[in-house]
């Protein structure tokens, strides 16, 4: 049962995929296999679930909007679909096997903070591939010293190998968005790749740099002039001239 007449809700910031093209690129990018663990985040009206369960035998789903995860529930069968009515933003992904992969047109109105909330799980997924808005998914592999470098450059690229895979026009919603999107890859750094830091402080570091973005790094830091001299980083630098590994130094400073 298709779900066509259901009326986009803005609290959830519903944009509903219905191009076919861009459908099939999805699902090309993801090569979804038949043993995968695919949990598909704000699965919608189906569009893109019911071409993922051709690739596989069954799909974990998180709906928010009790009446379309009603409406999946009704077309698919518990054994092929499973259907969390939940808030993706307090979900506990843990709860997934590991090696999941997670795909999904997420909410735009809440793109940026759900991403800091799944990077949490960056050891237990195989994969990540998600619609965003383009100016997110810019943010997101921005190099340092660009515009659009920040704090979610930052603390993306620690945790991720990232890659901007295609453009999406606004034409290919229900209804059309006001932005231009984006499909995006995210891939876990191994474990000899990710930075042994504190977390905390890690993520309290980069907050405090670039939430005084323009100021030089000796009035957005606590950092003595001592500790610039030790990390060889110049304090008269703005927070976006550093790469995430300097955030990494700074955090591993302040920490010992």
């Amino acid at each position: 049962m298709r779900s066509a007449s259901h009326t986009p809700r803005k609290r959830f910031g519903q944009h509903f995929l219905h191009d076919a093209r861009v459908l099939a690129r999805i699902v090309e990018a993801i090569a979804p296999r038949p043993g995968d663990a695919i949990v598909e985040i704000g699965p919608g009206e189906g569009a893109l679930t019911r071409l993922l369960l051709e690739r596989v035998p069954r799909i974990e789903a998180i709906e928010i909007d009790r009446d379309l995860a009603s409406r999946l529930e009704a077309e698919f069968p518990p054994e092929r679909l499973t259907v969390h009515r939940a808030d993706a933003l307090r979900f506990d992904f843990a709860t997934f096997p590991a090696g999941a992969r997670l795909v999904g047109n997420l909410p735009y109105n809440i793109s940026t903070p759900l991403l800091f909330r799944l990077a949490e799980y960056a050891e237990r997924v195989r994969d990540m591939h998600f619609m965003l808005q383009l100016e997110v998914v810019d943010r997101m592999v921005a190099k340092a010293s660009t515009p659009d470098y920040g704090r979610l450059s930052v603390m993306l690229q620690t945790r991720f190998s990232m890659q901007k895979l295609f453009r999406v026009a606004p034409g290919a919603f229900r209804p059309p968005p006001k932005v231009e999107s984006a499909v995006v890859r995210l891939i876990p750094l191994a474990a000899a790749e990710r930075p042994r830091v504190d977390e905390r402080i890690f993520a309290r570091v980069v907050a405090a740099a670039f939430s005084a973005r323009r100021k030089t790094l000796r009035n957005a830091l606590p950092l003595a002039a001592a500790d610039f001299a030790a990390l060889a980083i110049d304090p008269g630098l703005r927070p976006e001239n550093l790469a995430p590994s300097d955030y990494v130094r700074i955090a591993q400073r302040v920490a010992g």
